[in-house]
């Protein structure tokens, strides 16, 4: 007896797009996580688990990646309609599971297997394309023979050799039969991304169906890398401690190094969140750093006029700027972490991106270098200086994580921060940021923060925190505001300034403050109870070493009055 065909194998495409969508949603925290206490069946009593609800609002995520890695096991439809949010969002773990992301989304690190790849992966996919040009071709009755496929081909193969395509010449041809040429001595890492050769080949075939059938729609060519599919790079919980390798080995043997991340960058068009670690810092290299900062409206460079076109033709032919034209079709990043990075590598990296991207270059350049240097070093300064230039920035980027990044000194990390004029997130804990840097951020006219994190931050002064929390347009949004400080770098607010916060500050003002810690800040029971605004959205209040006040009797005697505040720690808890 033949099974039953199911109901579901007849479903659209579409329909099971929206299923998959579904159960990834499912496991993705709720906006405003649930106050009570988890309870559980198996354990009665007090509750000791964090705050969450019973049963969980979300599903945890183990359980919507094995879900969705079922669904793909199916049938072709569900692998197709699973795949994109099963590679959504990729964390880092094990050193043998990057080698892995590494040979799926950037095939290895053999340069020339993966040349010999891209060719045959560029011929595989004109021989797609040009099927499913004349499968369209005969649906309007047009012949599709041997003679039409050939001359197909060499439409296209002459749409592809134009200027204005990013394919070079050595992949449109078979190995054996190549030619030595300029562009094929050029660096591997300079080769196309697999995607843009894809987008390149399907932009060709139906411009030449266009030409010869106007409005003759040709489906895209299938490209199996998933690397369009993710939007999450994450190596926060990626970790080489227990594999036994010894120092050496450690140093001059990496898992993640800068060359193998560039290449994975490039493969990622629309990546928007990105999250390093101190384990992982030395490959955060400046060509990594141009491949994760200069994408989308950042790639147009350092130099472009503000009004009319640039005057400089760029060289198709210059690896530099086809770099630009790939990145340009990328999306902005818009959160990147980049916590406890302090290798000298990424150090180095970053001082030299904000010296070439951000920084005036009469500024960049020692004083006492002469005209001539200045000249040799940059050629075509005193050629652009006739034309009025915009600086450089990062319209995309929302969320900045900078906390613990100690080596960075503030001539590097203030014009870095203003380089961000959208800012909502910023974690600027344990870094030297400065006075004069906190007031040129309160000074922007377009950055509005919902969360800052000022922690242990012993550059600031009281009075440039309190400056730029009761007069700053920018803090004027704050929903999340930690100003933590311990007996090793305490709060500098005095008693007077954080009475003036408190009272006159728009954050407090307004109520809307949903975490607040004010750890070893002069708190007492009068700022509390008589000079700040009611808090009903706060959720979290950290006032540890707080007690160093003199008017303050203790801990207990400023909670228990506070009735509208329902979980109350006395510890600094960060905020999710």
């Amino acid at each position: 007896m033949s099974p039953v065909p199911s109901v579901v194998d007849q479903f659209p495409p579409e329909l099971l797009a929206v299923i998959c969508a579904h159960v990834y949603a499912s496991g993705l925290s709720p906006p405003t996580s649930s106050l009570d206490p988890l309870l559980s069946a198996d354990q009665p009593g007090i509750p000791t688990g964090l705050p969450s609800s019973f049963p969980p609002a979300y599903w945890p995520e183990a359980v919507v990646r094995r879900t969705l890695a079922n669904l793909c096991l199916v049938n072709k439809a569900w692998y197709d309609a699973a795949k994109p949010w099963l590679w959504r969002k990729i964390e880092i773990r094990l050193p043998r599971s990057w080698l892995s992301i590494v040979d799926e989304l950037a095939g290895g690190d053999d340069e020339d297997v993966t040349e010999e790849q891209a060719a045959i992966m560029v011929g595989q996919t004109l021989r797609n394309a040009e099927t499913a040009a004349l499968a369209a071709q005969t649906l309007i009755g047009e012949c599709s023979d041997d003679n039409a496929a050939l001359e197909l081909h060499d439409k296209v193969l002459e749409r592809l050799s134009g200027p204005d395509i990013s394919i070079p010449p050595e992949l449109l041809t078979p190995p054996a039969s190549r030619d030595p040429s300029p562009r094929r001595l050029r660096t591997k890492s300079k080769s196309p991304a697999r995607w843009k050769l894809m987008r390149s080949i399907s932009v060709a075939v139906q411009d030449v169906m266009e030409r010869a059938h106007p409005g003759i729609y040709v489906p895209p060519p299938h490209d199996p890398h998933p690397g369009r599919f993710v939007r999450h790079l994450d190596f926060n919980h990626f970790r080489t401690i227990g594999m036994r390798r010894s120092v050496e080995e450690g140093v001059n043997n990496r898992f993640v190094t800068g060359d193998r991340l560039a290449a994975v960058l490039k493969e990622l068009p629309n990546l928007l969140v990105f999250g390093a670690t101190e384990y992982m810092d030395g490959a955060l290299t400046f060509p990594v750093l141009k491949e994760l900062l200069l994408r989308g409206s950042a790639s147009r460079g350092r130099g472009r006029p503000s009004r009319g076109r640039d005057v400089v033709i760029p060289d198709p032919n210059d690896p530099e700027q086809e770099d630009l034209a790939r990145r340009r079709e990328c999306k902005d990043l818009e959160a990147i972490d980049l916590t406890g990075c302090v290798s000298g590598v990424f150090v180095s990296a970053l001082s030299q991106f904000v010296n070439t991207f951000l920084l005036d270059r009469n500024e960049s350049s020692d004083g006492s270098d002469s005209e001539d240097e200045r000249e040799r070093r940059h050629p075509r300064s005193r050629n652009r200086n006739l034309i009025q230039e915009e600086p450089l920035t990062f319209p995309g980027m929302h969320r900045l994580g900078l906390r613990g990044v100690k080596s960075l000194q503030p001539h590097i990390l203030e014009p870095l921060v203003l380089a961000f004029p959208n800012l909502t997130h910023l974690d600027l804990s344990c870094t030297r940021i400065t006075p004069e840097g906190l007031a040129a951020l309160g000074a922007s006219p377009t950055v509005r923060l919902q969360s800052l994190a000022l922690e242990r931050c012993n550059w600031l002064t009281g009075e440039s925190l309190r400056a730029f929390l009761v007069d700053a347009p920018a803090a004027q949004d704050l929903r999340e505001l930690s100003l933590y400080g311990d007996w090793t770098f305490p709060s500098p607010l005095t008693e007077e300034q954080l009475r003036e916060i408190v009272e006159r500050a728009p954050c407090f003002k307004n109520g809307q403050l949903v975490y607040l810690d004010l750890s070893s800040a002069p708190v007492t029971r009068d700022i509390l109870l008589d000079v700040c605004a009611p808090q009903p959205r706060l959720r979290s209040l950290g006032l540890s070493q707080s007690a160093r006040s003199s008017s303050a009797r203790s801990p207990s005697s400023c909670y228990h009055p506070l009735t509208h505040i329902r979980p109350i720690h006395p510890f600094p808890i960060p905020p999710t």
